[in-house]
C-alpha cells in the first residue's frame, strides 16, 4: 500500500493558474488542475480517484510530477520512449544517397534496381543498422532524412554515353 501523497503548500500565483486550467480545453491540462486542487485541499489519491472517475495511479502521477516540474507538468509530454532513437541517422545521409544511385549489384544482388527491402538488407550488411529493419522503417528514415522514394527506373541513371538514347529508344 502506498503512503497517503499530497502536494506541497501552493502559492497564490500556482493556485490561480490552476484554477484557470479549470477551464482549459486540453483535456489532460484540465484533469491535471482538477487533481492538483482536490489534492492542495486535503484529498489523498484514492478520494481523488474516486471523485474525478479516474485511477490512483493517474492521481499519484500527477503530484508527483507536480513535485518534480511544477506547473510544467500541465502540459502533455511525448509518449515516444526515452531510448527510442531512429537507426539511420544524419550521419548516414551521404552514403545512404550515394547507396542508392548505384545499382544494388555492386553489393551482389541479382537486381538492377532497389527495393526498400533491398536497401534494408545492405544497410544492416554494411553495419549501420543493428538489425535488419523492414522497407517500411527503411522509408520512414528515408522521409526523415529527407530523400524522396520513387521508383528507380523513372530516376535511375548510368555512366553509359549512350543511356539517353537507348532510354528514349524503350519508351517510345
Amino acid at each position: 500500500m502506498h503512503p497517503p501523497l499530497f502536494i506541497r503548500p501552493l502559492s497564490e500565483a500556482e493556485r490561480a493558474q490552476l484554477r484557470a486550467g479549470l477551464h482549459s480545453a486540453d483535456a489532460f491540462t484540465l484533469r491535471r488542475c482538477q487533481i492538483l486542487l482536490a489534492s492542495a485541499q486535503g484529498q489523498g489519491a484514492t478520494g481523488i480517484a474516486r471523485n474525478l472517475g479516474c485511477s490512483k495511479g493517474t492521481a499519484r502521477n500527477a503530484i508527483k510530477a507536480f513535485h518534480a516540474e511544477g506547473l510544467a507538468c500541465l502540459k502533455e509530454k511525448s509518449s515516444r520512449p526515452h531510448s527510442a532513437r531512429p537507426f539511420l541517422t544524419e550521419q548516414h545521409l551521404p552514403a545512404l544517397e550515394d547507396l542508392l544511385h548505384h545499382s544494388p549489384r555492386l553489393w551482389g544482388k541479382p537486381t538492377s534496381l532497389w527495393t526498400l527491402d533491398l536497401v534494408a538488407e545492405v544497410c544492416h550488411g554494411k553495419g549501420w543498422t543493428p538489425r535488419q529493419l523492414t522497407g517500411e522503417a527503411i522509408r520512414v528514415a528515408l522521409k526523415r532524412l529527407g530523400i524522396r522514394w520513387r521508383r528507380a527506373k523513372h530516376w535511375i541513371t548510368s555512366p553509359d554515353p549512350a543511356y539517353a538514347r537507348k532510354k528514349k529508344r524503350v519508351t517510345d
